[in-house]
């Protein structure tokens, strides 16, 4: 079976991929906005290399990874207004096994079913409910120009 997330990994590494799908790139890891979502802001942090279990990470992945989801939550506070994130990690999607993290944006007016689990309810989303590509690209910026200024 072909592995999707190291499908669109390929596409960053050829410079191919569209600017929300390419946010910020570290080491061991690429932030990235998720592409089929409601929500504004509900980011994913992908291993740039394929590995199915959080135990198969190196040491400096990890370290990595604990500043990225730090960092990445910062950013979404400063560009969205949020009051926290959720930070959701499974896997276990038969084409999206490949390790990632989602960051996912807590506002503090969300209405009360789409808190806590309620949150996948922005997840899956259809072409119309989807947060569209300019508003992504929009939120790519600047949480580009925060990372950056993080590291």
């Amino acid at each position: 079976m072909t592995c999707k997330t190291c499908e669109l990994l390929q596409q960053r590494d050829a410079g191919t991929a569209p600017l929300w799908d390419c946010i910020h790139r570290a080491l061991g890891w690429d932030v990235v906005h998720s592409f089929n979502t409601s929500l504004p802001g509900w980011l994913v942090i992908v291993a740039r290399r394929h590995i199915e279990a959080i135990d198969e990470l190196t040491d400096d992945e990890s370290i990595e990874l604990g500043r990225l989801i730090r960092q990445t939550s910062q950013a979404l506070k400063e560009t969205t207004g949020c009051e926290k994130t959720y930070v959701i990690q499974f896997a276990e999607h038969k084409e999206l096994s490949h390790v990632h993290f989602h960051i996912v944006p807590r506002m503090a007016d969300q209405p009360e079913e789409f808190r806590s689990l309620g949150i996948f309810g922005y997840l899956g989303a259809t072409e119309e409910e989807r947060v569209g590509e300019e508003q992504m690209n929009e939120l790519a910026v600047q949480i580009r120009d925060f990372l950056l200024q993080a590291d």
